[in-house]
């Protein structure tokens, strides 16, 4: 297992190298110099679109923006919004926060054309819609073999792999909440996620959207209520600790010392990768939750998707970063989430335990509902339908796995099949981008 794990590792070190990360970051520079930086003119009019539908009192056929909205936060939202920030923040101090955001402001533009693309290419049978990736591959490029491509790597990456680790963070947290660990109470922990999961699950789409657009906003507030009142605690150093990301973003004294560059070079490395890691623009996941949205036009549901970026990364990961680098507790040698475990319980007290327990309890928990929906809509796409019951229960059986196992080596695996998704779908997202341009054009006419 160690070998495996071993080669995974060095191949995760060429896949998600400068080469991958340039890749990611200049297709959103590509795309916001082509559609004039859309993410500045038109991320209000996004808010308008997404939240609109929640003030009206006709009922709405099908699945509205915002629940397509709650859908793909569900995925985008997870435990990489506490580990990964402050994974960032350990690796490459706090510079990489800023350009956290900057990689969310040029993944906007990206998830945009995602979206329109996932709405330009989505197909209705059976009754139900489905669309994504694979499809715009297939029928906006025209390729077969790269759209099964993609689609055997996001079910295994996201629908088995992915869900292993999700499964395993909310283990991990209860552990920790109740100071108790045995393979006993891990399996137990298991079983009940896996039936909880198969409720929804089996329920399709409706169910998974009406759930999501229930739990996320009350996962997201919670979160950031939390975070806001360490925020007051610390006032005097809120300000301060801003001033601080931005200047060690670009100056190398401010960043630390050391070889000049060296951790600003870092800043820049680990701040991109975990900031798109997090909003997940352009890795080919999200648009299968915006492809199900019911809108007037697909450039509505590409701004709806711009929000999705703006609340993961900009307030979320945002409010995460403020609480580890205001508390200190960056400074304490400790690794990943445990980071942000500190800052919480530094802010909070001994209430700062349970209370990150518990949004890891909500985070991983909707994100393996998101990437189980987002595993069978490509179950489909190469089996049909007869394949969905069997898919399910390997879903749920992998859920259990998860709670019991150490997941150093299914980590590495997700990543290499994480990259595996993102290349087929960019390759598509940059060989569309004048049918992207043209529908939004057109669209905006029209609005």
């Amino acid at each position: 297992m160690e070998q495996l794990t071993q080669l995974f590792k060095d191949i995760n070190s060429v896949l998600w190298g400068p080469v991958m990360l340039v890749f990611l970051l200049g297709t959103g520079v590509w795309l916001t110099f082509q559609l004039r930086f859309i993410q500045v003119r038109f991320l209000g009019k996004g808010f308008k679109i997404t939240f609109a539908p929640l003030f009206k009192k006709e009922k709405q056929e099908g699945i509205h923006s915002f629940k397509a909205l709650a859908t793909s936060i569900s995925a985008q939202v997870g435990t990489g919004n506490l580990a990964g920030v402050a994974t960032a923040i350990a690796a490459g101090g706090p510079g990489a926060i800023f350009w956290m955001w900057i990689s969310s402001f040029f993944g906007m533009a990206t998830i945009f054309a995602e979206a329109v693309l996932a709405q330009l290419y989505k197909v209705k049978k059976n009754g139900s819609v489905h669309g994504g990736p694979a499809y715009y591959i297939r029928d906006g490029l025209g390729s077969k073999w790269l759209a099964g491509f993609f689609a055997v790597a996001i079910i295994i990456a996201l629908g088995f792999v992915g869900n292993m680790v999700q499964s395993n963070a909310i283990a991990t947290a209860m552990n920790q909440a109740l100071d108790a660990s045995s393979f006993g109470l891990n399996l137990g922990l298991g079983i009940v996620i896996a039936i909880l999961i198969g409720l929804i699950l089996f329920g399709g789409i409706d169910r998974i959207s009406t759930f999501a657009g229930n739990v996320v906003p009350i996962m997201a507030l919670l979160y950031i209520g939390g975070s806001l009142v360490i925020m007051v605690e610390y006032w005097d150093q809120v300000l301060p600790t801003l001033q601080l990301i931005v200047q060690a973003a670009i100056s190398p004294e401010a960043a630390g010392g050391g070889v000049l560059g060296a951790t600003v070079k870092e800043a820049i490395r680990y701040g991109i990768a975990r900031g798109l890691f997090s909003n997940e623009a352009g890795m080919g996941s999200t648009p299968h939750a915006h492809a199900v949205a019911q809108v007037k036009r697909p450039s509505h549901q590409g701004l709806v998707a711009m929000v999705g970026v703006f609340i993961d990364t900009v307030i979320i990961c945002t409010m995460t970063a403020l609480v580890v680098l205001v508390t200190g507790a960056h400074k304490t040698g400790l690794e990943g989430s445990a980071i942000t475990q500190e800052g919480f319980a530094r802010g909070l007290g001994e209430f700062g335990i349970p209370f990150i327990a518990i949004c890891l309890l909500f985070f991983a928990f909707t994100t393996i509902l998101g990437w189980a929906f987002f595993g069978e809509v490509n179950v489909k796409f190469l089996f049909g339908e007869k394949a969905v019951p069997a898919y399910r229960a390997f879903v749920l059986l992998f859920i259990v796995t998860g709670a019991v196992v150490q997941v150093e080596f299914v980590w590495q695996m997700a990543d290499t099949f994480n990259a595996l998704m993102v290349v087929p779908n960019l390759i598509a997202v940059l060989a569309l981008t004048k049918i992207i341009k043209k529908t939004w054009n057109s669209d905006r006419l029209q609005s």
